[in-house]
């Protein structure tokens, strides 16, 4: 194990950037954080945390601030059009995981980072009203240069032994590498997100998801405190294909008319779940293009490597985006754990998440583990009476637990690793 300390430039104050922060400053590195926006806000709708996620921000000492903020989910179930079930299970501690699966506001989690992050590495470690807009690499060095991306004035040039660009999917760092890459790749699937208060339904801590692939409906609780009161703060994603291109990038996760997509979800209302009725109960509806990008076959460059959506952003299926950042972090400190030269251990590093990650990129776009949800809309797409006269049991079981072992909570190999 290396002795020297390594000093570090994190680009992107994100989830994937500020775990990576604390990771590596536990490590034994020098680290600064530079964030485009002026200010770190608590902003975004729901988002999941996997149990082998969880394990990370765990030793991270972060457990007792994520059972404050996060709700426990107790199960994930699958629907189909008609809210017929198709597949049910326990989910993390209720399924035998020796750490929870968390359903949390993402701004709530970015928030508990980004202060355990100025609590550690001192208020100075995250520099907001930074982007990165060009950087060089030396045998023994990177040099970064950033603005300020509304004036566009020059901020400095900050110089470390590693950049690590977690800067999300629009990655300067990555496009400098990869130019003719272009946009992100559109699935032809919008998402409409929202956030409403409302009644428990079925377990008052599931996850359900309804439909199929070109029409679908996914909503979770995320908030401890509504639970505790006996109501609910129920964050939802409502999707549609449609046939036209995606929507321009300055209009990604803008606040949209709900009647855009409303109706098509007029005749959703189950016995567990009026759906309808919570799409019209919400306030504020965010409208974003299902986007991802193809696999790369290198994320590390010498002392520069990526990270998180900057180094394989995929669709929002499986609950993996934010997870699968963590992990990098968490291979990453690893690495350098390992490696005292920092070009082996950013090679180490991408040895070890570029294959996984990009079958999970892969899997995503054949709908991952909803696709029995596609497999009951082609063979039943007018509904069942006995869903085993439709997909067997084996069947459902299978493609659940394939891709537990492609995004890596396979629970008897992750239990393996409490310590």
């Amino acid at each position: 194990m290396t002795t020297t300390k390594k000093s570090v430039i994190i680009a992107g104050g994100g989830i994937g950037g500020l775990v990576t922060a604390l990771k590596l400053y536990r490590g034994g590195a020098s680290v600064r954080v530079f964030e485009s926006v002026q200010e770190i806000r608590e902003l975004g709708v729901g988002i999941n945390l996997l149990p082998h996620a969880v394990r990370v921000l765990t030793e991270l000492g972060l457990a007792d601030e994520l059972e404050k903020a996060g709700v426990k989910t107790a199960e994930l179930r699958y629907f189909s059009k008609y809210g017929q079930e198709i597949w049910q299970e326990p989910r993390g501690l209720a399924s035998g995981y020796e750490w929870p699966q968390y359903s949390i506001h993402r701004g709530r989690l970015q928030m508990i980072l980004y202060h355990a992050v100025k609590k550690e590495l001192g208020e100075d470690a995250v520099m907001t009203g930074h982007h990165l807009s060009s950087f060089e690499r030396y045998e023994d060095r990177v040099e970064v240069q950033f603005t300020d991306r509304k004036t566009g004035q020059k901020l400095g040039t900050y110089q470390a032994d590693m950049l690590i660009a977690a800067d999300g999917i629009h990655s300067v760092v990555r496009k400098s590498f990869y130019p003719n890459e272009g946009e992100p790749k559109f699935s032809g699937r919008i998402l409409w997100r929202g956030l409403t208060e409302s009644s428990q339904f079925l377990t008052g801590k599931t996850m359900i998801m309804s439909g199929y692939q070109d029409q679908k409906f996914v909503a979770y609780p995320i908030c401890p405190e509504a639970i505790a009161e006996g109501r609910s703060l129920v964050n939802w994603i409502a999707e549609l294909t449609i046939n036209d291109e995606a929507p321009p990038r300055s209009n990604w996760n803008k606040k949209i008319d709900k009647q855009k997509f409303a109706s098509d979800f007029a005749n959703w209302k189950f016995d567990f779940l009026d759906i309808p009725k919570l799409i019209e109960e919400t306030d504020d509806v965010y409208e974003f293009p299902m986007v991802d990008r193809d696999p790369l076959p290198q994320w590390s460059f010498g002392r520069v490597t990526l990270l998180g959506d900057a180094a394989h952003p995929m669709y929002p299926i499986g609950s993996n985006g934010a997870s699968q950042a963590i992990l990098d972090a968490d291979a990453l400190g690893n690495a350098l754990a390992k490696e005292s030269n920092v070009i082996n251990a950013l090679r180490a590093y991408e040895q070890a998440r570029l294959e996984p990650t990009a079958s999970i990129v892969r899997s995503n776009r054949q709908n991952g583990p909803e696709s029995v949800m596609q497999i009951v809309e082609e063979r039943a797409p007018n509904g069942f009476e006995n869903l085993h006269d439709v997909i067997s049991q084996e069947e459902l079981e299978s493609i659940a637990n394939k891709y537990k072992k492609i995004a890596g909570f396979d629970k008897e190999r992750l239990n393996k690793m409490k310590v």
